[in-house]
């Protein structure tokens, strides 16, 4: 095991103790709500927006305990995303992270419920932060832009608009989508640590977050076509049908592979700038890039 290792399971066990504590105490009326609340927070996967929030405190010389409320209520955002993205009316997908999609599992109109229900407790753990400070509830209204209507939902937007057109697209659509679809929550980890650290480095932050979210989901199109849907965790070949706007429909293949490597090293740039210990950081770039799913 790499010391990347090492440490990614460090962040990801600090990160799950804290979860579990809420998920300990999460009831509700009727149950099948909290049920597939659970159902989805707990699916796994690879917590990288809370593991990224939780380095880069590090780094900066956050203590954890202050960003762990952040990083539970953007991992909720995140998680809600992902119950809403599989609903037929969007992606339409009958799988996430190897199993069953909420829908698949509790109905749709009650993954509808949970992940409005997940995307209001992500707020309501914002809004307790907000009474401790003025850089808590700026972190807070960060997190909130990131994820409305300027930010990943405007992004979702877009994603099903330019699949539904079959006019000329463009380089600059495609990267429009990519900044807030999904660059916008790995914005968000990097730059709510720089916010609790008094805007420590915050430039160079977010820079790097922009661009690592550039990377992921250049990644993430690429795995689309390479992968299997059982590597993913969920259907493989769906952005070609679907009629995807994604760097291999707008470069090719080979081309987004080449600029995916120049994206990494855009990442590596931005961290020579930073004073500090960021090679975890330069090592979660290298497992961006490479990932299998």
């Amino acid at each position: 095991m790499t010391d990347f290792d090492v440490r990614y399971r460090e962040y990801l066990t600090q990160f799950e103790a804290y979860l579990e504590e809420y998920v300990d105490k999460l009831q509700t009326k009727p149950a099948v709500l909290g049920e597939s609340m659970r159902y989805s927070l707990q699916s796994g996967g690879k917590r990288i927006r809370p593991v990224l929030m939780l380095a880069c405190a590090e780094v900066l010389g956050v203590p954890a305990e202050e960003v762990l409320p952040f990083a539970l209520a953007l991992e909720m955002i995140h998680t809600y995303s992902l119950v809403h993205d599989d609903l037929p009316a969007m992606d339409n997908d009958d799988f996430r992270r190897g199993k069953p999609s909420n829908h698949k599992q509790f109905g749709e109109a009650n993954a509808i419920l949970a992940g409005d229900a997940l995307l209001n407790e992500a707020y309501a753990i914002c809004f307790a932060q907000c009474m401790k400070g003025e850089k808590y509830a700026l972190a807070s209204s960060f997190l909130n832009e990131c994820a409305g209507m300027h930010g990943m939902i405007v992004g979702q937007s877009a994603d099903l608009y330019f699949s539904e057109s079959d006019g000329d697209v463009s380089a600059e659509d495609l990267f429009y989508i990519y900044e807030h679809k999904t660059g916008k929550l790995l914005l968000a980890p990097v730059a709510i640590a720089s916010i609790l650290a008094g805007n420590k480095y915050y430039l160079p932050f977010e820079s790097f977050g922009k661009l690592l979210g550039r990377l992921f989901q250049m990644t993430d199109d690429i795995l689309d076509v390479t992968a299997s849907s059982e590597t993913l965790g969920k259907t493989a070949g769906k952005d070609e049908k679907e009629n995807k706007l994604t760097c291999v429909k707008v470069y090719g293949l080979e081309s987004a592979m080449v600029r995916a490597d120049m994206c990494a090293r855009d990442c590596y740039g931005v961290l020579e700038g930073i004073d500090g210990d960021v090679s975890f950081l330069h090592d979660l770039v290298d497992y961006v890039l490479h990932r299998a799913n």
